[in-house]
């Protein structure tokens, strides 16, 4: 019997600027962004945020910005949001980028997209400098802003007059895919809205709620579902100050909701594991999952340690831009805490399926959004084939050289492998692209083995790669694994082995060759202390940890 699927009755979003009045009118003195100001957080609220955009954009009309490209370069913080909604409530485009690129970067970036301004952190002007385009540093924003206020008082109301049309170009978000090529996703304002449209049908937020913005801004995933759903609901987005204070920002704003990718998931649980470990009370704790059954509520109350360490309040983790593994979904739902994951591409925002309140599974990345359509293409005697969908989100055009999944006849084709259930649950099992098929025309997905060799606590990292072993006419799998320090220091001490390291490496890769079919068999494994070099999505570049990996393994086997 197919699963009912229900949702929320969920409201239709016409354009960020209706969105963003609608909710300044209703929440006024509501606090919306929470920021760091001279070690403390600063409460502002959506009538304030409201004065800055408004005052911003009047100002950046008047200086002739209507209908140009400006550039937001910059760490997330107050004046990276006043820019991006000044631009995207009706003035412009808003070109996000990444912080971390360098200025040759930028400057293909302002290149291709024609940009006529760059909006800027302090810190990274020495990058800006060469650019031959107007600078905004986000310290000039406050006098920007006022000056654009003055004139609104004055009567200009240009601005809040403009026209927005739903198919008006809103972002071109730049970054670089796994490969390592760079390309900008075109977003309309219709794309933008029909995703924050589908979150209010499928994941209730309140005005209560605080979401800790950790994820960039730049990111889709993190501004759409982290910073644009939560101002359109009324609630408050606290921005961290960086992974290495989240621990202290999660203590000082105690959020409700955090939006995350899966390796912030795994580093918060393999935490609540290692401190109950070092207490020895894992017997206790596995009777309280037991006792306390499926109730959320007796949950908090029976492990509110592990709650207060996390802020006391956080109810909903959100999970997307990879693949999280379920049995760290399953640990924290155990212990309380609910992890809606979801899937989707930059190039149609962060929403293809999702686990909404209604239809929840710790194995699967959701359901399809209620106005999309979701198929599986070329399906294979394994039941696995192409995922491919259909929706108002897909995205206006790519700039750039970057290989990007193909749109025929509406339809987006993902380039992701996976299969749906009878209830209309999306599995994953890994990309095409990094699929590879044995000489028995059998597929591998790397994903599914690298999930299986980090639940092993002594591995922190693991990439799976296929080389071809020419004597044998078939692939060689290798396992590049990198350790996971503080479990070698507390098993073996702070001057553990290479011995020590292998030996616990080759458990793992037993340990997993048990569990998986004998065509799927790990050959060998290089180890490598280096954290793998990633997207800021934490989607790791394969393809150059296969060429570092390459000399390793051929050691290993010239002396088998």
């Amino acid at each position: 019997m197919k699963l009912p699927i229900k949702y929320h009755d969920g409201k239709r979003i016409e354009t960020i600027r209706a969105a963003i009045r609608a909710s300044a009118r209703r929440y006024s003195a509501r606090t919306a962004i929470m920021q760091k100001f001279a070690g403390s957080y600063r409460e502002i609220s959506y009538a304030e945020l409201l004065y800055k955009v408004e005052g911003l954009g009047t100002e950046l009309l008047e200086r002739g910005f209507y209908g140009k490209k400006v550039i937001i370069y910059g760490e997330s913080c107050l004046e990276w949001a006043t820019v991006f909604l000044a631009a995207t409530c009706g003035l412009s485009v808003a070109v996000t980028v990444d912080k971390d690129i360098d200025s040759a970067e930028l400057a293909k970036i302002a290149e291709k997209t024609d940009a006529a301004a760059i909006f800027y952190s302090p810190r990274l002007e020495d990058n800006v400098a060469p650019i031959d385009i107007k600078k905004f540093s986000f310290n000039s924003l406050e006098a920007l802003i006022e000056e654009g206020t003055a004139k609104l008082a004055c009567g200009n109301t240009d601005y809040l007059r403009l026209s927005i049309d739903e198919g008006d170009l809103a972002v071109i978000s730049w970054g670089k895919n796994q490969s390592g090529e760079a390309r900008g996703v075109m977003l309309s304002q219709k794309n933008i809205c029909f995703d924050l449209g589908e979150l209010t049908k499928t994941l209730l937020c309140f005005p209560e709620d605080v979401f800790l913005s950790v994820l960039p801004l730049y990111h889709v995933y993190e501004m759409t579902c982290g910073f644009l759903y939560p101002l359109i609901s009324g609630a408050c987005v606290a921005f961290c100050e960086g992974l290495r204070y989240i621990s202290r920002n999660i203590q000082e704003v105690r959020p409700t909701v955090m939006v995350c990718v899966p390796y912030l998931l795994e580093t918060i649980y393999r935490k609540i594991k290692n401190n109950i470990h070092k207490k020895g009370s894992e017997k206790r704790v596995r009777a309280a999952i037991k006792l306390t059954g499926s109730s959320i509520s007796l949950k908090k109350r029976v492990f509110s340690e592990i709650h207060d360490s996390l802020g006391g309040r956080l109810r909903l983790f959100v999970s997307g831009g990879t693949i999280a593994d379920p049995e760290i979904i399953r640990g924290l739902r155990e212990f309380g805490f609910r992890t809606a994951q979801s899937y989707g591409l930059s190039e149609n925002l962060p929403l293809i399926s999702i686990c909404s309140d209604f239809a929840y599974n710790d194995t699967s990345v959701g359901i399809c959004v209620p106005d999309g359509v979701l198929d599986i293409y070329d399906i294979g005697g394994d039941g696995i084939g192409e995922i491919r969908y259909k929706g108002e989100n897909i995205h206006a055009g790519i700039v750039g050289e970057g290989a990007n999944p193909a749109v025929r006849d509406g339809w987006l084709y993902t380039g992701d492998l996976g299969h749906l259930d009878r209830d209309g649950f999306l599995y994953i099992s890994g990309k095409k692209k990094n699929a590879f098929v044995t000489a028995s025309g059998k597929n591998i997905f790397p994903e599914e083995l690298e999930e299986l060799l980090c639940r092993n606590p002594f591995v922190s990292q693991a990439v799976v790669v296929g080389y071809v072993n020419e004597a044998r006419e078939d692939y060689d799998i290798v396992a590049v694994l990198r350790p996971e320090i503080s479990e070698f220091e507390t098993i073996y001490g702070k001057h553990f082995s290479r011995g020590q390291v292998d030996a616990e490496f080759s458990r793992a890769i037993d340990d997993v060759n048990r569990l998986s079919e004998p065509y799927k068999k790990i050959h060998f494994f290089v180890t490598r202390r280096e954290e793998f070099n990633a997207t800021s999505s934490r989607k790791v570049r394969r393809s150059q940890i296969a060429d570092e990996a390459r000399a390793e393994y051929l050691r290993k086997l010239a002396r088998t």
